[in-house]
C-alpha cells in the first residue's frame, strides 16, 4: 500500500508540475505595454489626429491578435497535456485495479472459500496461496490451523472409536456370565419345590433377562455406530420364521399362528435379533398374549405382531423407532430406546421396513420382509 500511495502522489505531482510549467512557459496572454506606450508617444507627436487614431486602432488590433494567438497556443498545450495526463491516470487506475484484484481481492476470495470448506468440515482441502505474496504469512497461519483442526478431529474420532470398541468388548464379555445366571436359574426352577424360592428364582430370571436384553441392545448399538453391524441377505424359506419367533418367545405368550409359504430375502441371524427385540418389548410393556398375523403385502411378506397392552399415545408413534427415544409409558421400565431403532435399521438393510401402530386392543408392530423375485413360491 505504501508503494501504491507513493505512485499516486508522484502522478499527482507530475500533473501539477505540468500545469504550472505550461502556464509559466506560455505566460498569461496580455498586451505588450512597453510597445503600446512607445506607439502612443510616437502618435502624440503627430499633428494629424485622424491618422493617429487610425494607427492606434491598428496597433491595438495587432496586439489583440497576438494575445489570441498566445492564448490558443497555451490552450492547445493544456489540452494535449490534460489528455496525456488523463490517459496516465486511467492507466494507473487500471493497473491499481489489477493489482488489487491479484494481490488483495483474489487472496481474500480464496480465503472465503477456504473458510466455507472449514465450516462444512472439509479439512482435506488446503489453502493454495503463495507464501511470498503480500498475505502469504497470514494465509499460511490459516492453513496451519486447518491442519491442526484435521489432526484434532482425527484424534477425536480415534478416541471415540476406541471408547466404542471398549463398550462393545465389555458388553460382549458381560453377556457370558449373564447367560450362565439364566441357565443356572432355569435348572434350579426345574427342581425347586418351595413357592417362595420359586418366586425368587423367577424374579432373578426376569432381572437377568432384562440385563441380557440391555447388554444386547448396547452391544449392537455400539456395533452399528462402528459400522460393523453387517447384514448378509440371502433367500430364506418362510418355514424358518416360526422357529425364530419360538426362540424369542421364552415366556410362551405367543399364540399359535401360520405363515404363507414363500421365500424372503433376509439375514437369518439379524431376523432373530429383530424378533427378540419386538417380542421382548411386548413382554416389558404389555406382558400379555401376543398374536401374530402373516399375509402378503405387495412385494412383501408382512408380519403383524400384536399385544393386548395399553398401547402408545398417537403423537409418540412416529418417534418410537428413533435412536434413544422412549415413550412416556417407559419411564419406569429399564431400557435405552434402541431395540426398535436397531430392528428398523436392520430391516431396511434387508430391503424391508418396520412400523408401529395402535390397534383396538393394544399395540402392534408391522414387519415387512422383501419377497425373493416377482413370483411367490407356494407349496401344495
Amino acid at each position: 500500500m505504501k508503494k501504491t500511495l507513493i505512485v499516486f502522489l508522484m502522478v499527482l505531482l507530475l500533473g501539477l508540475t505540468g500545469v504550472f510549467f505550461i502556464i509559466g512557459y506560455t505566460g498569461t496572454p496580455g498586451p505588450d505595454t512597453v510597445a503600446l506606450n512607445d506607439a502612443v508617444m510616437t502618435m502624440l507627436d503627430n499633428d494629424d489626429r485622424t491618422e493617429t487614431a487610425r494607427q492606434m486602432i491598428q496597433h491595438l488590433e495587432r496586439e489583440y491578435e497576438s494575445m489570441l494567438v498566445s492564448a490558443g497556443k497555451r490552450d492547445a498545450a493544456l489540452r494535449v497535456f490534460l489528455s496525456a495526463y488523463t490517459i496516465l491516470i486511467v492507466t494507473a487506475d487500471l493497473l491499481l485495479l489489477l493489482y488489487c484484484q491479484r494481490s488483495i481481492l483474489a487472496p481474500f476470495s480464496k480465503l472465503r472459500q477456504f473458510a466455507r470448506n472449514v465450516a462444512m468440515g472439509n479439512l482435506d482441502i488446503p489453502l493454495e496461496m503463495d507464501k511470498h505474496e503480500r498475505f502469504g504469512a497470514f494465509t499460511e497461519s490459516f492453513d496451519m490451523m486447518r491442519e491442526e483442526l484435521k489432526k484434532a478431529r482425527e484424534n477425536e474420532h480415534a478416541a471415540d472409536r476406541s471408547k466404542k470398541e471398549l463398550v462393545a468388548s465389555l458388553s460382549h464379555d458381560i453377556k457370558t456370565p449373564v447367560a450362565s445366571i439364566l441357565a443356572t436359574t432355569e435348572l434350579m426352577l426345574v427342581s425347586v419345590r418351595d413357592d417362595k424360592e420359586k418366586a425368587q428364582l423367577e424374579r432373578i430370571e426376569s432381572k437377568a433377562g432384562q440385563i441380557n436384553t440391555l447388554i444386547t441392545n448396547m452391544f449392537h448399538a455400539t456395533l452399528e455406530e462402528l459400522q460393523v453391524l453387517n447384514v448378509t441377505v440371502a433367500e430364506v424359506h418362510s418355514t424358518a420364521i416360526p422357529r425364530l419367533i419360538e426362540n424369542a418367545d421364552h415366556k410362551g405368550l405367543v399364540k399359535p399362528f401360520s405363515i404363507p409359504t414363500c421365500i424372503v430375502l433376509t439375514d437369518i441371524v439379524r431376523l432373530q435379533q429383530i424378533f427378540d427385540n419386538v417380542i421382548g418389548n411386548s413382554y416389558k410393556y404389555a406382558d400379555t398374549e401376543v398374536t401374530i398375523h402373516a399375509d402378503f403385502d405387495g412385494p412383501f411378506l408382512m408380519l403383524v405382531i400384536e399385544d393386548q397392552g395399553p398401547g402408545t399415545p398417537e403423537g409418540e408413534l412416529p418417534f418410537l423407532t428413533n435412536k434413544f427415544y422412549r415413550g412416556n409409558n417407559a419411564a419406569e421400565k429399564s431400557g435405552h430406546g434402541l431395540g426398535l431403532h436397531i430392528s428398523k435399521t436392520l430391516l431396511e438393510d434387508m430391503s424391508g421396513n418396520l412400523s408401529c401402530e395402535n390397534h383396538p386392543h393394544g399395540f402392534a408392530v408391522r414387519i415387512r420382509l422383501r419377497l425373493a423375485g416377482p413370483e411367490i413360491i407356494v407349496e401344495s
